[in-house]
């Protein structure tokens, strides 16, 4: 396992979507997404920052994802 990647929001969206993951609703500039079998995560979109080390380490653990799978679908 190596180092995450920094991301800017919208590329880890991407990545989520491409694994998948379909936005079900936006509060503000939060995003909530679903996959088709339950699993759940919140990503917040701010425009020209990057999704901190931590917040990307718990948004992977809420989807389920390994860091591995993240890289793959970037």
């Amino acid at each position: 396992m190596g180092k995450l990647p920094a991301l800017s929001s919208r590329e880890l969206l991407s990545a989520l979507e491409r694994m998948g993951f379909v936005v079900i609703r936006l509060k503000g500039s939060h995003q909530f997404l679903r996959h088709p079998d339950g699993r759940t995560t919140v990503v917040a979109s701010h425009a020209g920052a990057s999704v901190g080390p931590g917040l990307l380490m718990k948004i992977l653990k809420d989807c389920e994802i390994t860091r591995d799978e993240l890289i793959a679908n970037l």
